[in-house]
């Protein structure tokens, strides 16, 4: 993890650093600069736009009585092409974009739902006399609960 975090702040920088010279040699300092600026502000105002989708969509799912699990999934990878879409450079502006373009969202969140899903341990009791169980998650659609009635009488 250390290593993909270092790779991750030296490399990126280091090729975002040449891709704008290069860029910029051969169209121009200005141009380069207006690039960079344009998708910025281009950036933002979508990250905008679909974060507002976004928050709709998950209030919407809150009032039928669902858990809004794709669309805080959507507010994150919108929060992640947000700050690549801060970032100056060709490469963290190109990743932030997809990330705003709905498929590519969908797709990305599914992937990250099956690695969530595959990290994820539910504790269980099998009755209340033993103690709880670790069982993979079979199916996260499914909730199995017990209800007890309270001491207070709520």
């Amino acid at each position: 993890m250390l290593l993909r975090l270092l790779l991750l702040f030296t490399l990126v920088p280091l090729i975002e650093l040449g891709l704008l010279i290069w860029i910029g040699g051969h169209i121009g300092l200005l141009p380069t600069l207006g690039i960079v600026l344009g998708t910025g502000f281009l950036g933002a105002a979508l990250a905008r736009h679909e974060g507002l989708r976004c928050w709709l969509a998950a209030q919407e799912r809150i009032r039928r009585g669902e858990l809004p699990t794709d669309s805080l999934l959507d507010g994150l990878l919108i929060l992640v092409a947000g700050a690549l879409l801060i970032a100056p450079g060709v490469l963290t502006d190109l990743a932030g974009c997809s990330l705003l373009v709905p498929p590519v969202r969908r797709a990305f969140r599914r992937y990250l739902g099956r690695r969530i899903r595959a990290r994820m341990v539910v504790m269980r009791r099998q009755n209340h006399d033993d103690g709880p169980r670790h069982d993979r998650v079979i199916d996260a659609r499914v909730i199995d609960v017990e209800a007890r009635e309270s001491d207070d009488g709520g």
